[in-house]
């Protein structure tokens, strides 16, 4: 034994009466039915809500895409819009004529 290297720390001792804890309380309740149809039904919500997040993820993209080629560009062209309306209004005010609409 002395002869042999040892790699890491501290080797733990082996475990005692193994066949007692697998027949005791939380053993026989992990390894029954209605909880593996638990861990089951947590494992599928968990996989369709992954799916769920990547659509939305998706939608969003196209969404936020959409929103800056054809909306954002039609708020732009309204505000210069506007600007040329006081622009006009304020020459006409200066210059004294009625403005027009």
């Amino acid at each position: 034994m002395a002869s042999q290297a040892r790699r890491g720390g501290v080797s733990l001792p082996d475990r005692r009466n193994s066949k007692k804890e697998e027949s005791g309380v939380i053993a026989r309740i992990s390894h029954s039915e209605i909880v593996s149809r638990g861990k089951q039904a947590a494992s599928d919500a968990a996989i369709v809500t992954k799916k769920l997040l990547k659509s939305t993820g998706k939608a969003a993209w196209i969404a936020g895409t959409t929103f800056l080629v054809l909306v954002v560009p039609l708020i732009i062209e309204m505000d210069r819009e506007q600007q040329m309306n006081d622009l006009d209004l304020q020459q006409a005010s200066l210059l004294g004529t009625a403005a027009q609409k």
